[in-house]
């Protein structure tokens, strides 16, 4: 089937009295939508309201995956003090109880690139739901140990596919102008997800906050039968009916895919003479570029902290003076919601790297802080600014994080793997990261028992570090398409 263009196409309208159509370019008519589509207008050339309203709500319901992985990382806090009362577990068991919901993300991640490349990314996001689902049923009903843990492990492993599939489809089916934009909504939603089940668990019990955890799982099913597949993936499969029809009800139905169609098109053609990409294919010449950046930005994420800092802030602030964690650990949770959100707004606009390499700068001045009050604090010097300086080096710290280092690296990793290795370069990135949470949060209360101050310390050169990475190896990816991208670091 020639690449070229549908009018008032809807899916499974396509027959052979409309095939003299295609080929033939389509206007937008502008009086009629009462718009000018100048390329300089602030959404480019998907100003077109259908094609908004098809990509918004397509990235709403994807998003919906990520509220879920806020709300199963946020549980476990304020869930604590009465799972353990209630079903006798020791400090041991809950830890374990914790820590397993990253283990199951680990095998989440392993197998989330060849899942989403099988099924699709509308089926590994169902698959996904499913898991959460059986695993806060258990949660909810669990009388002992066994049945939380397994619960636990579920929900793990759903949001470890979960947290590799949602950003690729946004970045999949969004307008080049937009995707930074959209793919941060990931972010966005992850955060807020977690402050709510934060907050809200703070006046429900642990069982009932178990069955919130169902709510934005059932969004997301019900939500996947009214978006599209995306067009991407469609292509590279060989449904190319079905991509045509995806793409065009993307982007509208009046509006002009040729170009991008066409351009899709010749890159999936273009990857599919190159051999099945296996695991050790990623470290060959061709595709080592590509993995080195996707895989060392995620070192960057994790190794600057956020995982100890964020699991152990209440655990900080008493350490630094307070006689009580709470109101610290609230703003720390409600802060991370608007900032990411200004992050979201910044993206298309200041670009990729310069916000990731001011984010950074952000993470290092909120460590140094942190670190300069647990070295007041060691050495008996103006203790009774302590207090102050450790909870304003904390919020600076998540506020630094939340507006760059917390959303860009996820987008990074959606747009510069090529399609053909998405899948299995895609699994390592995110696997990567999971391991760098686990590793990260396991450590922290060793480290901060050999010196609090040398804990963030650390913290603060791995930022430093990171900058510098950022500003020689990670490409500038804001207006361009992902295969113009991918063009640009092989070049």
């Amino acid at each position: 089937m020639a690449i070229g263009q549908f009018k008032d196409v809807e899916e499974g309208e396509i027959n052979n009295n409309n095939l003299e159509d295609l080929g033939k370019p389509l206007l937008i008519n502008e009086e009629k939508l009462g718009v000018s589509l100048k390329n300089d207008d602030i959404f480019g050339n998907y100003e077109e309201n259908g094609s908004m309203k098809m990509v918004l709500l397509s990235t709403f319901v994807a998003v919906c995956g990520s509220f879920e992985f806020g709300s199963c990382v946020g549980y476990s806090a304020p869930s604590q003090s009465a799972i353990m009362e209630e079903l006798g577990l020791s400090t041991a068991q809950y830890s374990m109880f914790g820590s397993i919901l990253t283990i199951g993300a680990m095998l989440g991640a392993i197998t989330s690139g060849r899942i989403s490349d099988y099924i699709g990314r509308k089926g590994a996001m169902r698959m996904s739901a499913v898991f959460c689902i059986t695993g806060w049923l258990a949660v909810f009903f669990s009388r002992e140990c066994l049945s939380l843990e397994m619960g636990r492990f579920f929900t793990g492993y759903g949001i470890g596919v979960l947290s590799f599939v949602v950003p690729i489809y946004i970045a999949e089916i969004a307008p080049k102008d937009l995707r930074g934009g959209l793919t941060t909504l990931n972010q966005l939603m992850i955060v807020t997800g977690a402050s709510t089940a934060f907050l809200v668990g703070s006046v429900i019990s642990w069982r009932m906050l178990a069955l919130t955890g169902l709510v934005p799982c059932i969004f997301l099913l019900i939500g996947l039968l009214f978006v599209p597949e995306s067009p991407r993936w469609l292509a590279k499969v060989g449904r190319e009916k079905e991509f045509q029809v995806a793409l065009q009800k993307l982007r509208g139905r009046e509006a002009d895919v040729t170009h991008e169609a066409a351009e899709i098109q010749e890159y999936i053609q273009s990857s599919q003479y190159l051999p099945k990409a296996r695991f050790l294919d990623l470290f060959t010449r061709q595709y080592i570029r590509f993995v080195f950046i996707g895989v060392a930005i995620m070192i960057c994420q994790q190794f600057t902290g956020i995982n100890g800092i964020g699991f152990y802030v209440s655990q900080t602030f008493v350490s630094a003076g307070f006689s009580s964690g709470t109101i610290g650990t609230i703003a720390y949770a409600c802060i991370q919601v608007p900032v990411t959100a200004v992050g979201a707004l910044l993206m298309d606009k200041s670009g990729r790297k310069p916000l990731m390499m001011v984010s950074a700068a952000g993470i290092f001045l909120g460590c140094f802080l942190t670190g300069f009050s647990f070295l007041l604090k060691e050495h008996n010097l103006f203790l009774g600014y302590v207090p102050i300086i450790a909870v304003s080096g904390v919020l600076v710290y998540i506020s630094a994080f939340s507006i760059g280092m917390g959303a860009v690296p996820w987008l990074i990793m959606s747009e510069i793997l090529p399609i053909n290795i998405k899948g299995v370069a895609g699994s390592l990135v995110v696997l990567v990261n999971w391991l760098g949470a686990w590793l990260v949060s396991y450590t922290f209360n060793f480290l901060a028992t050999w010196s609090a101050a040398g804990t963030f310390f650390l913290y603060a050169g791995f930022s430093l570090l990171s900058i510098l990475f950022v500003a020689k190896f990670v490409p500038e990816t804001k207006g361009k398409t992902l295969e113009e991208i991918q063009e640009s670091i092989n070049s």
